[in-house]
């Protein structure tokens, strides 16, 4: 694992903090976190938080020959995954030392505990035994993995159910959850690690290290421990030198620690089983506290029926009368309309607004086409007059014909007068249509 490393300014600001005997969490040095367990929709499958590490469990078991030097008895598998998802200093597919250290202590916690009777797995002596298996997958990293993974792997062994079977000769039938109901494994006592971190050569002590406090810690020491107060192993790393009280006194806090979890753990394992029988809802959905967006439930509240008809009629005496509506709409510029707010439907208006336009258009139009047509008319009387009164020279060579024109001074037309109204209809066109030109283009 290649964690980012902390700047000097940063471990001396936590070590100062633990000198002081204060904690980032606020926590003090001998308090665990908030331990919450959820299960699945099937058996052996569990999510445990401890704080803001999390760890998913699952259990299954398969038949398979067992192995040759124990005959009758079953085999038990762990398997523990540190993927990029927890912390991006996790690297896929490589076995770190961070790893193989944290599976070794799993399986010294819970194989060689004997908390699970290997006996009772057994199908046919020499032939077909069960195998089971625990998966143990990382997925949030804020410190303290062991113990984590110690509680998720426990509760998933507690909650799962193997399927029945049944022996008759040599044949083995292997019944479904319809058929028989599935069968507990039998689970002698839980062991459940507890660790503690130390720092300045043992001189100060925490319990449940977060994240933070592992980076700078001097060394840390795990005792698994159960209920009856049990030692199952004990471990301790990062070359620290622990003297008999130290070692005493970590061993009467896990004590107390592992007995607090335990009864978390019967309490958990008692409510799902009292809902699976009751035919409730369970699940991780199910488990989602009902105060968080996702939440899938809704708190009902009461509603007070009583004196409803009192009180609807004080409120319609109190109220203020309806504000008057104007009845017929505004219309602020031609071609628009206005609909809603109480009023009626003007479509109707400008319909009528349209067709006005329309006949002012056509209005226009005729008079402006009657003062082309009369434009025209003259100049083509102008220009019939002029060619009349030009002379016209023809040269008497076979080669060619010229004709001479001579020059002579147009004459100006005279602007026929026309009414004021007719010309303010023509203007009132032209500006129309030079607006269109310019709207398509």
């Amino acid at each position: 694992m290649k964690a980012t490393p902390l700047s000097n300014c940063e471990r001396r600001f936590l070590l100062r903090a633990i000198e002081e005997r204060k904690r980032l969490d606020g926590r003090q040095c001998y308090d665990y976190r908030n331990v919450r367990i959820s299960f699945g929709a099937d058996y052996g499958c569990c999510i445990v938080e401890l704080g803001k590490t999390r760890v998913l469990a699952q259990v299954s078991c398969e038949l398979v020959p067992p192995k040759p030097n124990r005959p009758t008895e079953g085999i038990l598998f762990f398997n523990l995954e540190l993927s990029p998802m927890a912390a991006p200093g996790f690297e896929p597919g490589r076995q770190s030392d961070l790893l193989v250290k944290l599976n070794r202590l799993i399986e010294r916690c819970l194989r060689n505990s004997k908390c699970i009777d290997t006996e009772s797995l057994c199908v046919v002596a020499g032939e077909k035994v069960w195998q089971i298996r625990l998966d143990l997958h990382l997925l949030n990293h804020d410190g303290n993995i062991i113990d984590a993974a110690s509680i998720a792997g426990i509760v998933a062994l507690c909650h799962f159910r193997r399927p029945d079977v049944s022996v008759q000769g040599e044949e083995v039938t292997v019944y479904t959850p319809e058929e028989r109901d599935p069968v507990p494994l039998s689970i002698h006592h839980m062991p459940i690690c507890v660790s503690f971190a130390f720092f300045q050569q043992g001189t100060y002590l925490l319990v449940d290290p977060s994240e933070r406090e592992e980076r700078v810690m001097d060394g840390v020491l795990v005792i698994a421990m159960n209920k009856h107060h049990e030692i199952c192993t004990m471990q301790s790393s990062g070359g620290i030198m622990l003297v008999k009280e130290q070692v005493l006194r970590c061993s009467k806090i896990t004590a107390v620690k592992v007995a607090e979890i335990t009864e978390l753990i019967q309490k958990a394992l008692e409510n799902d089983q009292k809902v699976r029988k009751e035919g409730g809802k369970f699940g991780f959905a199910e488990s989602i506290p009902n105060q968080k967006i996702t939440a899938f439930k809704m708190g009902s509240a009461a509603v007070d029926t009583n004196n409803v008809e009192e009180q609807a009629e004080e409120i319609i005496m109190k109220a203020e009368p309806p504000s008057e509506v104007s009845a017929s709409p505004v219309l602020h510029t031609p071609g628009t309309a206005q609909i809603g707010e109480g009023i009626e439907n003007s479509w109707g208006d400008l319909e009528e607004s349209d067709r006005e336009e329309a006949v002012e258009e056509e209005g226009e139009s005729e008079a402006t086409a009657f003062e082309c047509q009369k434009m025209e008319t003259e100049d083509t009387n102008t220009m019939m007059q002029t060619k009349r009164d030009e002379p016209i020279v023809v040269s008497d060579s076979e080669e060619e014909e010229v004709i001479i024109l001579e020059p002579q001074e147009l004459p100006r037309k005279t602007r026929t007068q026309t009414n004021p109204k007719q010309e303010n209809a023509s203007k009132r066109a032209f500006n129309k249509r030079r607006k269109k030109k310019r709207a398509a283009h």
